[in-house]
Order: C-alpha cells, then sequence, then structure tokens
C-alpha cells in the first residue's frame, strides 16, 4: 500500500513526511489491552486467545520535525520507494508475521516507512479475531469508502453475522442467536436460500451436532481466522493483504518451473516444503526414461505389438513367430521376467488389448488373419477364438468400459461387437476399420477409415458422425485417459495430436519417419505429458506434449520400431517393439555418483 496520506476515522494524516510510518494506536485501532504495537496486528498465543502483538500498521514513533532533523542531519536522504519495492516489503512483513516475528516486523516497518495495512483494516481484523462483531460492523462502515465495489459490503456483514449467530447457538444462546436471525440476516436480503439453512440449526440438540452439519470448527480462533481470509477476498489488497499472499506467489512460481521443465515427470507437488527456493527448478534428463534397462530377446521374430496392462504389473508383447509373451513387471525393480507365452496365433499377432481389470487379453492378426483369440491372463487359458467368416479381416479391437463387451474389425468391411464368447451383439456394415477406441461414455467408438477419418460409431442409437479428417491414411490412434485428445500415426506425415471435443488439429510433431507401415504411438508419463512414438529410422522418439521438436531420440533398435507403450503407474519406464526381434525397456539412468555422472556418454541425443 501506498505510504501516502491516507484519512481514517475522518482524520487526515500527516502530509509534511511521505515516508513517516502512522502509529497504529493514533486511530485506537487495537482494541486488546496493553500496549499496542506499530502493526495492530495479532498473534495467537497456544490457548487460542487473542493478545496484541507490534505487528501491523508502521509504526515510527511520533517525534516533532526539529528533532527528526537534528538526528538525521547527516544521513543521507533516505530514497522514496518504488510501488514495486513497497509490495516487497509488505509481503516479507506479512509472511514474518505469520512466523510470529513481530518485532522484527515492527523494525521492518520503521524503517521503510510503510505500513502493513490500513489502519482501520487492523481494527476490522482484531475485531473480528476477538468476536467483537458489533465493533467489526461498524469496522465495515470505515472500509466501505475504500473498496472498489461498496456492494461487497452486504456479503462482508452476512459473513460476519452468520458467524454471530453460529457462535450464540453454540453458547446456547439461543434467543440471540434467533434475534441476529429475524433482526439482522433477514432484512440484508441477501442469501435467503442460506438463511433457510442457518435457521435449520436451531433444532440442533448439542454443540457437536451443530458443528457437524454446519461443517464449522466452532468458536475461537481456527473459525474466525477462516472467516477473516473469506472476508479479505473482499478488501483491496492495498487496504488488506491477502492471507498468506508470499507462499501463493512462491508456489505459482514453482509450479510454473515445473511446467516449464521439459523432463518433468514425477507428481507434482504443491507444498514448499519438497523443493529449495534457492534454485529454479530443472529435471535432469538422466531421470527421464531413456536409457536401455533390459533388451527382451524371447521372440523369435519380428515384435509387431506391446502393451503394458492398465495396473502396470504386466506387459504383454506379440510377434509374427505366431506368440503373444506376458512378461511380469517388478514394480520395485522395474525389471521384467517372462510369465506365460501363450501360442498358436498362426497369422502372427499384431494388435494387443487389455480387459479394463485386466483378467484378460485379446489378441488379433495382420490383414489377412479372420480370428480373434481372448485370453484369461490369469489361467493362462484360451477362452475364445472368434471368426464370424472366414472372409473377414480382424486386426484391431477396442474394450468396451464395462469389461464385458469388446469391439472388433478390418479393412474388409467388417465391423462387430460382440460378448466375451465371442457371440455377434452389433454389426455396422461396409466400414473399413484400420483402429478402433472405445470412449468412456461406454455407447462410443471411435473408428479410423480407408477414408483418412475418424468418425464416431454409437451403437445404442445407431448415429455416426465425423470427428477427425485427415488429408493422408491413419495407420492407427489412440487417445488419452480423459478421452480429449487423439494421437494418430499418419502415413507419410508422422505424428499427430488432435483435440477430439474441438474437432482441430493441435500440433504435428517432428522427426519421426512414418511412411506406410503400422507405427503405434502412446501417450505417457505423469498426467500424460509426454508422447512417444515408433519410427522406421529405427529409433523412438519423445517428445513433450506441448512442443513439436522431441526431447529424446532413442537409439538402440536395429530394425523399424513398430511399436511403444509406456507403463501407466511407473511413469520412468517405456517399451519399445522392434522388427529387429526385441522389445527394449527404456528407464532413467543407472545410479552414478555426481562426477560419473556428469562425464557420462548419453545414450540418446537431445534437442535442447
Amino acid at each position: 500500500m501506498n505510504c501516502d496520506n491516507m484519512q481514517a476515522n475522518g482524520a487526515e494524516q500527516d502530509r509534511d513526511s511521505e515516508l513517516s510510518c502512522q502509529n497504529g494506536a493514533q486511530n485506537g485501532e487495537s482494541s486488546s489491552v496493553g500496549a499496542a504495537h506499530s502493526n495492530g496486528l495479532l498473534s495467537v498465543t497456544n490457548n487460542g486467545n487473542a493478545v496484541s502483538n507490534n505487528n501491523g500498521v508502521s509504526a515510527q514513533p511520533a517525534s516533532n520535525n526539529n528533532s527528526t532533523s537534528d538526528t538525521n542531519s547527516g544521513v543521507k536522504k533516505k530514497k522514496r520507494l518504488s510501488q514495486s519495492e513497497e509490495d516487497v516489503i509488505r509481503l516479507i512483513g506479512q509472511h514474518l508475521n505469520d512466523l510470529g516475528l513481530n518485532q522484527t516486523v515492527d523494525l521492518l516497518m520503521q524503517e521503510s516507512g510503510c505500513r502493513l495495512e490500513h489502519p482501520s483494516a487492523t481494527k476490522f481484523r482484531n475485531h473480528v479475531i476477538e468476536g467483537e462483531w458489533d465493533k467489526a460492523e461498524s469496522d465495515l462502515n470505515e472500509l466501505k469508502a475504500l473498496m472498489h465495489s461498496p456492494s461487497a459490503i452486504v456479503r462482508m456483514k452476512f459473513l460476519l453475522l452468520q458467524q454471530k449467530y453460529l457462535e450464540y447457538l453454540e453458547d446456547g444462546k439461543v434467543l440471540e442467536a434467533l434475534q441476529v436471525l429475524r433482526a439482522e440476516l433477514t432484512p440484508l436480503k441477501y442469501n435467503t436460500e442460506r438463511i433457510h439453512i442457518l435457521s435449520g440449526y436451531l433444532m440442533c440438540s448439542h454443540a457437536e451436532d451443530l458443528r457437524a452439519k454446519a461443517e464449522w470448527e466452532g468458536k475461537g480462533t481456527v473459525s474466525r481466522t477462516k472467516l477473516l481470509d473469506k472476508l479479505q477476498t473482499y478488501l483491496p489488497p492495498s487496504v488488506m493483504l491477502p492471507p498468506r499472499r508470499l507462499q501463493t506467489l512462491l508456489k505459482q512460481a514453482v509450479e510454473l518451473q515445473r511446467e516449464r521443465c521439459l523432463y518433468h515427470n514425477t507428481k507434482l507437488d504443491s507444498g514448499l516444503d519438497t523443493v529449495s527456493l534457492l534454485l529454479d527448478h530443472a529435471c535432469s534428463r538422466k531421470q527421464f526414461p531413456c536409457y536401455t534397462q533390459q533388451i527382451l530377446t524371447e521372440h523369435c521374430n519380428e515384435v509387431w505389438f506391446c502393451k503394458f496392462s492398465n495396473n502396470g504389473t504386466k506387459l504383454a508383447t506379440g510377434s509374427k513367430d505366431t506368440t503373444v509373451i506376458v512378461w511380469q513387471v517388478d514394480m520395485e525393480t522395474q525389471q521384467l521376467k517372462l510369465m506365460k507365452t501363450l501360442e498358436g496365433h498362426a497369422y502372427g499377432v499384431s494388435y494387443l488389448a487389455w480387459s479394463p481389470d485386466d483378467t484378460y487379453l485379446i489378441a488379433c492378426g495382420p490383414d489377412d488373419c479372420s480370428e480373434l483369440w481372448l485370453w484369461n491372463i490369469q489361467t493362462g487359458e484360451l477362452r475364445t477364438k472368434m471368426s464370424q467368416s472366414h472372409e473377414d479381416s480382424l486386426t484391431s479391437v477396442a474394450w468396451n468400459p464395462d469389461g464385458k463387451r469388446f469391439v472388433t474389425g478390418g479393412q474388409r468391411g467388417q465391423f462387430y461387437q460382440c460378448d466375451l464368447d465371442g457371440n455377434l451383439l452389433d454389426s455396422w456394415e461396409g466400414v473399413r476399420v484400420q483402429c478402433l477406441w472405445c470412449l468412456t461414455d461406454g455407447r462410443t467408438v471411435l473408428a479410423s477409415d480407408t477414408h483418412q477419418r475418424i468418425r464416431g460409431y454409437n451403437f445404442e442409437d445407431l448415429t455416426d458422425r465425423n470427428i477427425v479428417q485427415e488429408d493422408h491414411p491413419i495407420m492407427s490412434f489412440t487417445v488419452s485417459k480423459n478421452g480429449r485428445l487423439a494421437l494418430l500415426n499418419v502415413a507419410t506425415q508422422g505424428v499427430h495430436l488432435w483435440d477430439l471435443q474441438d474437432r482441430v488439429l493441435v500440433r504435428k510433431y517432428q522427426g519421426v519417419t512414418q511412411g506406410f507401415y503400422t507405427i503405434h504411438s502412446c501417450f505417457g508419463g505423469h498426467n500424460e505429458d509426454f508422447i512417444a512414438s515408433g519410427s522406421e529410422d529405427h529409433k523412438v522418439y519423445i517428445w513433450h506434449r506441448r512442443s513439436e521438436l522431441p526431447i529424446a531420440e532413442l537409439t538402440g533398435h536395429t530394425r523399424t520400431v513398430n511399436c511403444v507403450s509406456w507403463n501407466p503407474v511407473l511413469p520412468g519406464l517405456l517399451a519399445s517393439a522392434s522388427d529387429d526381434g526385441t522389445v527394449r525397456i527404456w528407464g532413467p539412468a543407472p545410479f552414478l555418483d555426481v562426477q560419473d555422472a556428469e562425464g557420462l556418454n548419453e545414450c540418446c541425443s537431445m534437442d535442447s
């Protein structure tokens, strides 16, 4: 707040010294017993009683101009503070006051010539914390002239009277509470619905019942402090700072730095205790999954697909060698070991889909495969082998969120909805399906087709609509967990991000080599902030979702990388399947001491 002259209680303060601090006691703002300190703010003792202390309005003791000039005759005149400098001093003062360093706040305000808040606000704060409701209500008349929106006074008065009413009820003063309700709250003609609710509290038989029904902490410092926080939102910051303003600004700064960090891949912690404020936030790329942790070589031919289970504990891989291998993920060491081999897929396995509860796994083959295999992963038994017609091509599948149905189709014009036994429930004729996805509404199925588009099909009312239109064939697509974004691998174009709700192309990611092979990309990392894709140049590319240039290019495979899958539970674990017959598991760099880590040769190239 500017330290210019201000009026409080109608008395104009001294104009002669622009930087002089106003004595908090001159307007009688402290209502507590004892010597009022310069700020007049309250600290709280352990027993919850409010005690006046030395913080609040700035506090240079009153002195005549002659003595001041005598004292400072040899001292250089103090520079006038800018608005931003005053704001910073007030923020620091508020924070120090919250820590109980009241004498330090007094000295800061005295030396800077600023004051923490307006005298009328200080007086109002003290009266609220002390529960002197009539005086607090009177203070509102003084604050009204300082507010940008005088109509807010009614809302503030309502909040004050509501607290007063509840405290009367808790103390068993039912008649006084009723008087507040009828003679003070109701005439405000504000929030009548809330007044009806408040009147219902008259029926509460005891204090605990009242606190529970009102979701209120009860009479005392805790509820009054919360009330003050609400009241402060109606006051301009020049009059009274918002509560804990410095902490709020620091949290915002930390969150912004994390959002801008290209490699941040851990859960966001909104607290300040886990970070250092002395350095900018920066995640090392050594913490990012771009180092080979394992190479799985059990397949004996091209590996066409890989997919982690929804709970992250298993990885399924499908190969041209006619097998599906299910791998167990050790959630502690993040190492994988072979769990089951599912054999007999004569055409090879080019697509896999886990059921929502991870009990079942469906395997599809390439274009000339008319069969679909539904495995029970817990028992290792084949539950269903489905084939509607030898003319079919069942190359893609998607589970309904209820886990009791799935849709499947292919490029020969078949599009089926089936139950777990392979019984046909519904069909859609003439749709040449390239890839499928079921939305979480349980009704809409997204299907990319040979017309370079994605359409939405509703099996309940048999309607369909166009959602995405590309200029080149959509080889595959996947959808974010919230159903808002779709990630497309587009022939000769690469990886495109679409907003399904607004039906707009959001971003085209650069770097990947995409011809007419079917390559499957994925979302991943915490909050699905990252995107990964295989490529025909034998690499795995990783982008931050908001950046078109790759932040990592993972090398190691020797032929086309057909599919990538990001573990949904372990954000530092990524799998890739390649025509070179291997599955690579990528994770953070192995533990090294600082000097070794600095000198480590990167196994992945990074674009800054």
